[in-house]
This record gives C-alpha cells, sequence and structure tokens, in this order.
C-alpha cells in the first residue's frame, strides 16, 4: 500500500489554507515520491481538496466527491453529507482507506472513506500520518499568535515534518 502523508486546515477570519506536504511512501522504508501534490483546487476554483491515505482509496474518495459537487451545484456541506450517505447505505463495495479536507468560502469537513463527516472544531483539523503533529501544532499557533490561517499551515507542516518520517518539507498550500 502506498500512503504516508499529512494534510492540515486552517480557518481564520474568514479565510481558509489548506496544506499538503509532497512524500509517498511505499510500506515502512521506501519514498518513492517527493514532490507528488495531495492538495488542489476542484469546482471552478471554489473548492479546495486536500488527501491522506492509500493512493489508489484517495483517488477514488477525491473523484466520489466531486462528482457529488456536481450533482449538487457546488454545495460543500450536502455534497459531503450525500457521500457519507451513500456509504451508510451499502452502495460502496468497501471503505476506501483514505480521508480528505475540504473547503469552500463557508465550509471546512473532514471526510472519511468510511462514510463519516466531520465538522472540526474551532477551524482546525489534520489527516494522514503527521496529522496529529499538524493539528497539535496548528491549534496552539491558533490560540497563542495573530499568524493568518496560511502561515499557521506553513509552520504547522513544518513541525509535522520535522518529526514525522512520512511527512516532508515540499508543501502544496491552497487559499479559499
Amino acid at each position: 500500500m502506498l500512503e504516508g502523508t499529512t494534510i492540515c486546515a486552517v480557518r481564520r477570519n474568514g479565510i481558509t489554507a489548506i496544506g499538503g506536504d509532497g512524500q509517498v511512501t511505499m510500506g515502512q522504508s521506501v519514498i518513492l515520491k517527493g514532490n507528488a501534490k495531495k492538495v488542489k483546487r476542484i469546482y471552478e476554483d471554489k473548492v479546495v481538496v486536500g488527501f491522506a491515505g492509500s493512493v489508489s482509496d484517495a483517488f477514488t474518495l477525491s473523484e466520489k466527491f466531486e462528482e457529488m459537487l456536481q450533482k449538487y451545484s457546488g454545495n460543500l456541506m450536502r455534497s459531503a453529507v450525500e457521500l457519507a450517505e451513500e456509504w451508510r447505505k451499502g452502495n460502496m463495495m468497501r471503505n476506501l482507506e483514505a480521508m480528505l479536507i475540504v473547503a469552500d468560502k463557508e465550509n471546512l469537513f473532514i471526510v472519511g472513506g468510511d462514510g463519516n463527516v466531520v465538522d472540526p472544531e474551532q477551524g482546525v483539523c489534520a489527516i494522514g500520518s503527521g496529522g496529529n503533529y499538524a493539528l497539535s501544532a496548528a491549534r496552539a499557533l491558533l490560540e497563542n499568535t495573530e499568524l493568518s490561517a496560511e502561515e499557521i499551515v506553513r509552520r504547522s507542516m513544518k513541525i509535522a515534518a520535522d518529526v514525522c518520517i512520512f511527512t516532508n518539507h515540499n508543501l502544496t498550500i491552497e487559499i479559499v
């Protein structure tokens, strides 16, 4: 299985930043790629999505989510909930070993390949192998500084990359 990444999102003052590293790892010891793009804009550049987990599952989950955005005219909350309902109804063949962080101008959600949708507390969330490191750093920076959402994501991702062997310093950050 190919995995290993960190995605972090922070919402502050009406702006959301989502950042991800570029490392793709096979197993516990091989780095296959260091410059993968795991954060991207979709739906006419109005939605930002970051993905973590098994590569093929992450792409599948991302594609299913984008289909829902098309179906529901870009309504992020409805798209996330409808995707989760599809899982709960058993229309998916299996749980996907992947998670997404998705955001538009008004909303920020974590969407799991198991059918869960989470609206994170305090406008901060992180997923992936280095997610807990980035989340802890982002919460501390959000609470104790006046840094922008983008700068908090950048610094949190640096901290995660410094301590998580599955996370590197090659960042992609998108703002919405």
